[in-house]
């Protein structure tokens, strides 16, 4: 006999039969899993740095031409992007503001402002920038930004600093691209898709916090999806499609107008969690409590009994757990909003970042100048390598034999070096450089440049606000504090399993510049407004004049007569007689 179901949310069959008549092993293993995490972290600065973890495993292979026709938990609209586009890894992210690292610390996954796009396609492609166009236009509707701007001109292909992050031995820098848009303007109409490639949308886990109102109303706010292939098992028997959908945002309760130290889920985020997500098989939240593993500075409402240690950026930290999936969690009110009191900064002193950078422009005038990129190795007694990429626009034309690296006033040669010059209206300027960085020392690389003049169609309506020229993307392999873990398979939390970590005494980091603002020589674009009015003004008055004499008719009128006449003829009229 048929086997009566009801279905439910995401096309789940839930069985309605007697007990007895279904054994578990009949029940096929779903083969797609959704987890969430949140992790907030009270930092020294006063702020609060809230991050969120999405991610979605899909059991099935995109990679062998096998049409996927059925989705459950993973959104359809990017499974068939990486099916049509033969996609092999996808990295997005949606950034407004500049992350302070000497001020906040590493985040957990950086992004540089604006809009960021590297995308590895197999090596089955045999066009890839047509792929890499279509791609950019599809992604631009999808996430419903200006990503269809990306073309030739601002993209490059990597030799070094992007390799894969999943499994796959396909590194040839053929079949990468990388663009940066970093004018881009994240707002809500980013958001909304973003929050729809959710299993429960913003309805329920979560993503309810992700109220857009407050979320940019912040110093700081990045939202990145993730896309590649990840082992299931230590031997890598079984892979699975991986989507992570992460938002990073750094809440000032001070400039918000909170006034105290003391902040709650409600005060910032105007909502507090009232369930997990359904399809969730993970829901938790971290608070971070290492400046204050004893409680003593600052207390948690309501107390949690849970705890975990991770090891994150080289570091072992403590957090407090909240499990969302527990109904004990949320207590008798049905609802968790998480209280830290009393309004105390956090003790002790931050960690310094054992890698910083820092870029600027040099010099005067506006037709020559100087890039700047200072890189800071903060450890007191090892010294690292760091793999530096510049993408300059081609409008500045660099003097490469200008060219310096410099580490605590040496010379310091970089050990390899990539560089492609550009074409003007065609390509960037890619440079790519691997630089040992002394210990407790700040190595300069500085490098001169020629502004190019434009054509009037090629300036942007604001060309006075000055040109836009992407972060430095710097790349390393930090020396760790603790033991990192190396086995990729052990269960641990989202935010400390991204990046694939192979040594236990190293964890690997990227760090982005601030982007540049740099002033091109500007025609004074009033002049042609100007000349249409002067153009008009005399085409006016002597065509005109030309008209007027060319149409007007004359006639010969007489002279009108005297004041006496005029008078001796209204006596006449009155008398009768006929006027004079």
């Amino acid at each position: 006999a048929e086997i009566p179901c009801v279905c439910v949310r995401a096309c789940v069959c839930v069985s309605t039969s007697a007990p007895g008549s279904v054994t578990p092993s009949s029940v096929p293993r779903p083969k797609d899993d959704f987890q969430e995490e949140l992790v907030i972290r009270p930092l020294h600065s006063g702020d609060i740095y809230a991050s969120f973890q999405f991610r979605t495993l899909w059991e099935t292979d995109f990679m062998k031409g096998n049409k996927v026709s059925h989705y459950r938990l993973f959104p359809k609209s990017l499974g068939q992007v990486i099916s049509k586009f033969s996609v092999r890894e996808l990295h997005i992210s949606f950034t407004q503001g500049y992350w302070r690292t000497m001020q906040w610390g590493q985040p957990f996954l950086p992004s540089p402002p604006g809009a960021e796009l590297w995308v590895w396609f197999q090596d089955t492609v045999t066009d890839v920038d047509g792929m890499w166009k279509e791609l950019t236009n599809v992604l631009s509707g999808i996430f419903c930004a200006s990503l269809n701007f990306i073309d030739s001109t601002n993209t490059v292909q990597p030799s070094a600093s992007f390799k894969p992050l999943g499994i796959g031995n396909v590194t040839d820098h053929r079949f990468l691209r990388y663009a940066t848009l970093p004018r881009e303007i994240v707002c809500t109409e980013n958001l909304t898709p973003w929050k729809k490639l959710l299993p429960c949308g913003s309805k329920a886990g979560l993503a309810i916090l992700l109220k857009s109102e407050k979320l940019f109303h912040s110093s700081f706010h990045s939202q990145a999806v993730h896309i590649r292939p990840v082992c299931q098992d230590q031997d890598c028997k079984t892979t699975s499609w991986e989507l992570r959908q992460t938002l990073n945002v750094i809440f000032d309760l001070h400039t918000s107008g909170q006034g105290k130290r003391e902040w709650s889920l409600f005060k910032m985020f105007s909502r507090t969690l009232t369930e997990a997500c359904p399809l969730a098989s993970s829901s938790k939240v971290y608070i971070d409590i290492t400046d204050d593993p004893q409680g003593d500075q600052f207390e948690l409402t309501p107390a949690t009994p849970l705890l975990s240690q991770a090891v994150v950026m080289g570091d072992r930290r403590t957090f407090s757990v909240y499990d969302l999936t527990q109904q004990i969690t949320f207590g008798t009110m049905r609802s968790l909003n998480l209280i830290l009191s009393p309004p105390s900064p956090p003790a002790g002193h931050m960690l310094r970042p054992l890698l910083h950078a820092e870029r600027y422009v040099a010099g005067y005038g506006l037709q020559t100048g100087e890039i700047h990129t200072l890189m800071y190795n903060n450890h007191p007694y090892r010294s690292f390598p760091v793999l530096l990429l510049d993408s300059v626009p081609w409008y500045l034309r660099l003097y490469i034999h200008t060219l310096t690296v410099t580490s605590k006033g040496k010379e310091n040669t970089p050990s390899y070096i990539h560089y492609q010059p550009s074409k003007d209206r065609v390509r960037p300027h890619l440079l790519e450089m691997l630089v040992q960085l002394p210990p407790n020392s700040v190595t300069e690389v500085t490098v001169q440049f020629e502004r190019a003049l434009l054509k009037w169609t090629e300036y942007t309506p604001d060309p006075n606000h000055g040109f836009y020229v992407g972060s430095s993307v710097i790349s390393s392999l930090v020396p760790s504090i603790v033991a990192m873990d190396t086995n990729s398979s052990q269960e641990r939390p989202l935010f400390s399993n991204f990046f694939p970590c192979k040594e236990e005494s190293s964890y690997f980091v990227r760090i982005y510049t601030e982007p540049l603002l740099v002033n091109l020589p500007t025609p004074d674009f009033s002049m042609p407004y100007n000349v249409i009015c002067l153009t008009c003004t005399v085409v006016a008055v002597g065509y005109g004049s030309l008209y007027n004499l060319l149409t007007r008719s004359f006639q010969i009128e007489e002279p009108s007569p005297g004041l006496a006449k005029r008078i001796a003829n209204i006596i006449r009229k009155m008398r009768g007689v006929p006027p004079l």
